[in-house]
């Protein structure tokens, strides 16, 4: 299928599909603004970079409630989830050790069953079970529980999904098991893209991310997140900044990272990407680097992802709206 068709034929679906769910990103109105909610809590990590979870659960709390203006945690959850859907949580643990923090999953999770999500609709998933367990996991494949699972558990499918430039097969984690997705990136530097927040995590769902590296990966991670099992099921993101990488991305480097005690939570992944470009751009300034685009690494797959083709997300920083909590 030709490029132009196929996206015809995706619009076409997709506005059907708009109308069939009330849980679909709805941001994108000329005139709206997306909102992207950073909750903070110095106290979050201890000097040994231990976490509190009672504190994380508070600011996990605290982030939801305002990104979603409720002020009951069940039911500001059950705007994103419903019960009786199978729910994903979709970590990065590429890195090993610098990997989305269990005690943010776990809190997730918690809240999850408040409002009404079975145990065994949960799964933590991520690209290979080794990495699940190198971040701290252990993978187990019970359906009676919380599933954590990685691709090579269930494999991908069969036929490839395209959109432009990105053709893949999805895993069948998204395609077969998950109602809905709940997206847990971390923020940090990335060598080729420049950063990976939010729209780059959706590489670990498909089977040949190594070829989408090309270009600082414009358009591809743009093109990756249009593919429809993708962009129909991911409901919220929640990235764990409680510290980040300015520097030596996408491998854990310590001496590059520091305690940001921070989640980004937005439901719009475009706004939440430039959100943390930003963010890293003041804290290379500030370490006495040149910024991403003064080191030949500025991350414009954002800006694609939010062109008329794409419409993933805002990236104009007049329609971004940032609330500090």
């Amino acid at each position: 299928m030709q490029r132009r068709d196929f996206f015809k034929k995706f619009l076409s679906w997709s506005g059907a599909l708009s109308f069939a769910t009330p849980f679909l990103f709805k941001g994108l109105v000329a005139g709206d603004k997306s909102r992207v909610v950073q909750s903070t809590d110095t106290k979050v990590l201890d000097s040994a970079g231990r976490v509190n979870a009672d504190i994380l659960l508070q600011m996990l709390d605290k982030g939801l409630q305002t990104l979603l203006s409720i002020d009951e945690i069940p039911e500001a959850w059950q705007k994103i989830v419903r019960p009786g859907e199978v729910v994903g949580l979709k970590v990065n643990c590429l890195s090993g050790y610098g990997s989305t923090h269990p005690q943010l999953v776990q809190a997730i999770i918690q809240r999850l069953q408040g409002a009404g999500i079975r145990e065994r609709d949960i799964i933590v998933w991520d690209r290979l079970s080794k990495d699940l367990e190198a971040g701290g996991f252990r993978v187990q494949d019970n359906r009676n529980r919380v599933r954590m699972i990685g691709n090579d558990i269930l494999g991908f499918e069969s036929e490839l999904a395209i959109f432009g430039s990105a053709a893949s097969r999805i895993c069948r984690t998204v395609t077969r098991e998950c109602d809905a997705i709940i997206n847990l990136p971390l923020l940090k530097d990335h060598s080729i893209a420049g950063l990976t927040v939010a729209l780059k995590n959706m590489f670990g769902a498909i089977h040949n991310p190594h070829k989408y590296h090309l270009s600082h990966g414009n358009p591809y991670i743009a093109d990756v997140n249009m593919l429809p099992p993708i962009r129909q099921k991911i409901r919220l993101h929640i990235c764990d900044a409680l510290e980040a990488q300015y520097e030596g991305g996408p491998s854990f480097m310590p001496h590059w990272r520091w305690p940001m005690h921070s989640l980004l939570l937005s439901r719009d992944p475009v706004a939440l990407d430039y959100s943390g470009w930003q963010i890293i751009d003041r804290k290379r300034k500030e370490m006495g680097l040149k910024t991403l685009k003064e080191v030949g690494r500025e991350p414009t797959y954002i800006a694609t992802a939010a062109d008329a083709e794409h419409r993933l997300g805002i990236n104009d920083p007049m329609r971004i709206e940032v609330v500090r909590v």
